[in-house]
């Protein structure tokens, strides 16, 4: 992964070469809709509070846990015996972009989300929160970690989280095998160059998804890699990097790719 420093470097170069996130000059309907109606979307909707409240109480939490770890790792924590408020602290999607999914997962409205990599459970919340009727499957390899994310949704009353326990490898495949309709996607649950693109290739293959969205895709040259394929794959044609994710879309009616770098 990149050091402080370097990401610094990194975002001051986005900030600066990046859209102002206005609108102005977009040539896109799609994303200039994106921008108006769901970037600066500022409505403080009625889940924020109870999930922020959960994800306040999870960076409170002493509880020691063992932790399996079949992903990049921690760039912070580098046992696997750990405390659960400090994998809070690191892992957690801070509240700006899980709110961020939220409003495209109400706006879009897809009808079978996949989130890989559920953590305690918090940006899956917001997604499941964006519609009942839409349900929403989330893999979790650590088995600890996936109790703790069940216990969110249990406090929230979600009935429509499908949480999937064990290694990516055993249950995606598992999974793909027999869904054929997932049209949105959110990727953050290994931060390497090759299973990203693997997953990704996996889900273009298999099922005909609309939305996909990449965590964390300047995290490392690796991850910067893996965000340059997959823009540039033949069936993506449009794409928008905010730098700490990168969404891409499957969108036949456009005949030529778009690229867009928009400050968030």
């Amino acid at each position: 992964m990149y050091s402080k420093f370097q990401l610094a470097v990194k975002y001051l170069k986005y900030y600066l070469t990046a859209s102002n996130g206005k609108g102005h000059g977009i040539h896109s309907p799609f994303v200039f809709d994106f921008i108006k109606f769901v970037l600066n979307d500022a409505k403080k909707y009625d889940c924020y509070r109870p999930i922020e409240k959960l994800r306040n109480n999870l960076l409170q939490q002493s509880a020691l846990i063992k932790v399996e770890d079949f992903g990049a790792g921690s760039g912070v924590i580098k046992t696997n015996d750990r405390i659960v408020k400090k994998i809070a602290a690191s892992s957690l999607k801070p509240k700006k972009y899980a709110q961020l999914l939220y409003r495209m997962a109400k706006y879009y409205k897809p009808n079978k989300i996949v989130e890989l990599g559920t953590s305690f459970g918090i940006t899956t919340s917001y997604l499941a929160s964006a519609n009942n009727n839409t349900a929403v499957h989330s893999f979790e390899g650590a088995a600890a970690i996936a109790a703790i994310a069940q216990q969110q949704f249990d406090t929230l009353g979600l009935q429509n989280v499908h949480l999937h326990k064990g290694n990516f490898e055993d249950t995606l495949p598992a999974f793909l095998k027999n869904e054929k309709a997932v049209d949105f996607i959110f990727i953050d649950g290994n931060h390497r160059k090759q299973p990203t693109i693997e997953y990704f290739n996996s889900f273009i293959e298999n099922v005909n998804p609309v939305i996909l969205i990449f965590d964390d895709i300047h995290w490392s040259a690796e991850m910067e890699e893996a965000w340059e394929y997959i823009k540039n794959h033949k069936k993506i044609n449009l794409s928008i990097d905010l730098f700490f994710i990168g969404i891409v879309c499957i969108k036949k009616e456009l005949l030529v790719k778009q690229h867009f770098s928009i400050r968030y």
